[in-house]
């Protein structure tokens, strides 16, 4: 079978495909009362239960939307095309100690991401870009400085409306970072007239993708096709950046084609919301709320020191069921038994390893509490992080 004949076929697939079920996802944090009693520390909310506004569910349809991405004219160019295989097989072949993976994290917030999409009238297909941008996880940084799922620059992130402090890094914030890509998305597409284009715009940055179409393409009129005819102006990354969305939904949508073993999906995150006074540590949270620290930071993986903003009230998600305990028990921590860190200076020939030993806990919680920082190039006067237990060397 030719290459554009596979292509076609498997593009033929994808289209043909079932939809997904679509479900809500939780809504936007509010500020808690002040001040706050024990019994205001319960939000009855559970992720995915639409409590409000029950039309940001996808009304049903008989007929398939068409996606306007998966049936652009450009699917069949044959160059398209071939650009298209070559990325099969890099997903096929190159990325397959790590593509399942990827397929498992997407079941926990797939559902999120469909309910988003469709609540804006939004190509479903899209649904695919958190995989390619972070393999759906919250904790992926690039060499760039990008994070989380949907790989936000600090700047963007915080011109769409996401904290990204000291404390909290709202990129990694999947329902938070969702809502905001899906909105940059829709922008994009309004400002540039084709998904191709805005799709470039998104990966290589709008101004350089307006700056393009200045100098080579003034007159022209925004297309799909005109992405395509401009791709040896774009970089590298943003030419082969629709293709490889493309090689990916087609192995994604039907992994066992490829040569891939059934994959079981995380299942979606179900939660409720609880709300912190102030700042306080993850062991404690946990405590409260009868469960582990892996679990809370899953499903706060915006919180990256591993506490709670100090002076602030914080709305914290807490596994399903666990909100009411969480209230009666955190009500009677003592004010000062909340942290259990403290902030280390590194000194000259420290390494993490050195910095884990002398306050007693691990070198992987140490590299968790402190996501940005990069072991090899530890500096003097750099600040540690250390999640220091209570009954650690380091406790108060």
């Amino acid at each position: 079978m030719t290459t554009v004949r596979r292509v076609a076929f498997c593009l033929a697939a994808v289209l043909g495909a079932a939809g997904c079920t679509l479900v809500g996802a939780p809504p936007p944090p509010v500020p808690p009362p002040e001040p706050v009693s024990p019994a205001e520390l319960v939000v009855r909310e559970v992720a995915f239960e639409p409590l409000v506004d029950v039309s940001y569910l996808a009304p049903p349809s008989v007929e398939p939307d068409v996606d306007p991405i998966l049936t652009s004219p450009v699917v069949r160019d044959p160059e398209f095309q071939a650009s298209v295989e070559q990325w099969i097989g890099y997903w096929r072949d190159a990325a397959r100690p790590w593509f399942p993976d990827f397929l498992r994290r997407m079941g926990a917030f797939e559902q999120t991401v469909d309910s988003v999409l469709a609540g804006r009238g939004m190509p479903p297909s899209l649904r695919y870009l958190p995989l390619i941008e972070s393999g759906y996880s919250p904790w992926a940084r690039s060499r760039a400085a990008a994070v989380g799922m949907w790989q936000f620059m600090p700047a963007t992130a915080r011109e769409r409306g996401l904290s990204v402090d000291r404390f909290v890094d709202e990129r990694r914030n999947p329902y938070k970072s969702t809502e905001a890509a899906v909105d940059f998305l829709d922008e994009l597409h309004d400002g540039f007239g084709s998904w191709f284009l805005a799709l470039a715009a998104y990966n290589g940055g709008p101004n350089r993708a307006r700056r393009i179409l200045r100098e080579q393409a003034p007159l022209a009129e925004p297309s799909d096709s005109l992405f395509w005819a401009l791709r040896e102006h774009w970089p590298r990354e943003t030419r082969e950046f629709v293709p490889k969305l493309f090689g990916a939904i087609i192995v994604a949508r039907a992994p066992g084609r490829f040569g891939y073993e059934p994959v079981e999906p995380h299942e979606p995150l179900r939660f409720e919301h609880v709300v912190v006074p102030d700042a306080t540590t993850m062991d404690v949270l946990a405590g409260a709320a009868d469960t582990d620290e892996e679990e809370l930071r899953r499903l706060n993986p915006e919180l990256f020191r591993g506490l709670t903003p100090p002076g602030a009230a914080y709305r914290l998600r807490v596994p399903e069921g666990r909100s009411t305990l969480f209230a009666e028990r955190y009500a009677r921590i003592p004010t000062n038994r909340r942290m259990t860190i403290v902030e280390h200076e590194v000194e000259s020939g420290e390494t993490l390893s050195h910095i884990a030993r002398r306050y007693g806990v691990s070198v992987s919680d140490l590299r968790a509490a402190n996501p940005g920082v990069r072991p090899r190039y530890l500096q003097i006067g750099d600040r540690i992080t250390v999640p220091v237990a209570l009954t650690g060397s380091g406790a108060g």
